[in-house]
């Protein structure tokens, strides 16, 4: 974190000796901006705070994608199959989207949900490629997942 702050530290200082006028009119957009979406924020913050508070990190890893990868496995899906679900699930974000469009844009919505989606179909190829590579390793894991 102190990494990042120290980065724009200096971008705003370089700003500011650049264009001070220019400098203060980005804050006030920003704030304008931070104002405007901090419903949103705040609710999303609230409902992840409720959740994280109630539930304990096992029983949410529990609820959600590993128990429906492990199903998946055992009904004889390859293993290249579910990395491509798992990374679909996390990096295409369908329940965000409304979200996103209104705080980002409809158009980077759409190009960030656009290119995860490809990212997800590249991860399954490289899968696909490595099994081609290494047949019996590939099948090997497949087999002692699903025991």
């Amino acid at each position: 974190m102190i990494v990042i702050y120290s980065i724009s530290a200096v971008c705003l200082v370089a700003s500011l000796i650049k264009s001070r006028e220019k400098t203060k009119i980005a804050f006030k957009v920003a704030g304008k901006a931070l104002l405007k979406t901090a419903p949103s924020l705040l609710a999303v913050l609230g409902i992840v705070g409720l959740t994280l508070g109630v539930l304990t990190p096992e029983t949410i890893g529990r609820l959600v994608a590993f128990p429906l990868a492990g199903s998946l496995l055992r009904s004889g899906a390859t293993v290249m199959t579910i990395s491509t679900f798992i990374t679909t699930l996390v990096m295409v974000g369908i329940v965000t989207a409304p979200l996103e469009m209104k705080i980002l844009g409809k158009k980077f919505t759409l190009l960030r949900n656009g290119l995860g989606f490809l990212a997800a179909l590249l991860i399954a190829g490289v899968f696909v490629l490595l099994a081609f590579i290494n047949p019996v390793a590939a099948e090997r894991s497949t087999k002692a997942d699903r025991h």
